[in-house]
């Protein structure tokens, strides 16, 4: 595939548009705002608004900004340094965008979201009209995680799943994520003999690819833009990944960086939430028989399946149902608390209606509620 011209039609029609930049390409190695790259890019997405184009910028960039002013000399490991980073350094960033985008007239509204926001189908839903309002009254939303206020268990970790996310959850037409590396490769771009993935039409385009994790001030790395691509092409939105460099070329449909072919199936809002929104609060542990009722047949996941249980959840819940080697292999919200389980594994639901009750008589997990969890090619 490298050096052939893909046709990226729907990148070039795309009206709704977000652009998701990480921490490495708006900052300095110090940790502070590199004022030149933030009015580079905003050069780039004003004149696209100027053609008519809708745009949302998902930007990193916060923990990083707040790094220099903390004098801090690399990113912090804790949580709350990495909070405090992050209250000080978002009031850096969204200040510079404000002033970059004000050159062009234009205005930009902070939003800022956490995994529990997309988790909670309320707050899920307020995020979407706040969006949406703001895109109707012309301003520029630029979003980022939440991480004064996020915790290591509702947290995204990067921006990139977030920016996937946000293309679902505002009906986006196409996805750009901008990196400080210009394209997807077979293997570490730096060594000699690595080939660029021009497209990836489906999973069986990443066998026996090398996906590299996190950077010096960031948090994602070539495996969560990959993730993000998934989940985006999954719910039929396209993908481009490239350096933000290439962003003009990258919005103009040009044949820059790598792109990612959107799906055929367009996912209900409820199970891509489900899939990629949410975190297993407990695991329901399958025999092998109940692995493949739920992965091949779809069927509802029943008590006699079952074979242990852990962790601490509620009726209505996301718990991840782990095969006999422990791997999660989908995620369900269920329909009984974790205490109420371990009297029901392993008996049909007619002996627990007769001994229990006629409320007993109902699945652990009803098939519509359920989502299979594919695992990532690569290497």
């Amino acid at each position: 595939m490298d050096g052939e011209a893909v046709d990226r039609e729907l990148v070039r029609a795309a009206n709704r548009v977000v652009v998701k930049v990480g921490s490495s390409s708006l900052t300095t190695p110090q940790g502070t705002i590199d004022g030149d790259r933030v009015d580079a890019l905003v050069d780039v997405l004003a004149a696209q608004r100027s053609a008519g184009r809708q745009i949302i910028l998902v930007s990193s960039g916060a923990i990083a900004a707040g790094l220099g002013p903390l004098g801090l000399s690399a990113r912090p490991r804790d949580l709350a340094t990495q909070q405090a980073a992050a209250s000080v350094g978002q009031g850096v960033l969204v200040a510079r965008y404000t002033s970059s985008f004000a050159r062009y007239g234009l205005r930009v509204g902070q939003v800022l979201l956490t995994a529990d926001d997309m988790m909670r189908r309320a707050h899920h839903r307020n995020a979407q009209r706040a969006l949406a309002k703001l895109l109707e009254l012309g301003i520029v939303p630029v979003v980022n995680e939440n991480d004064t206020v996020a915790t290591d268990e509702i947290r995204f970790g990067d921006n990139d799943r977030l920016a996937a996310l946000v293309a679902h959850l505002t009906h986006a037409d196409a996805l750009v994520l901008l990196s400080d590396v210009d394209a997807l490769y077979d293997g570490d771009p730096r060594r000699p003999g690595a080939r660029r993935l021009a497209e990836v039409r489906g999973p069986e385009d990443l066998v026996g690819v090398e996906l590299g994790r996190s950077g010096r001030v960031g948090t994602g790395g070539m495996i969560t833009k990959v993730q993000a691509a998934r989940i985006a092409t999954g719910a039929g939105v396209p993908v481009v990944l490239t350096a933000a460099a290439h962003a003009a070329h990258a919005l103009a449909g040009s044949d820059v960086g790598t792109y990612f072919h959107p799906g055929g199936r367009h996912p209900g809002t409820r199970l891509l939430w489900l899939a990629h929104a949410t975190t297993g609060r407990g695991r329901l542990h399958l025999d092998a028989g109940a692995v493949e009722a739920i992965v091949a047949r779809r069927k509802s996941l029943l008590p006699a399946g079952v074979t242990g249980v852990e962790g601490d959840f509620s009726v209505g819940d996301p718990v991840d149902l782990c095969g006999p080697h422990g791997e999660a292999v989908a995620r369900g919200l269920v329909n009984y608390d974790a205490a109420e389980i371990p009297d029901l594994l392993g008996r049909s639901t007619r002996e627990l209606a007769a001994t229990l009750g006629p409320e007993y008589e109902r699945e652990l997990i009803h098939r519509d509620d359920i989502v299979i969890l594919e695992p990532l090619t690569g290497s």
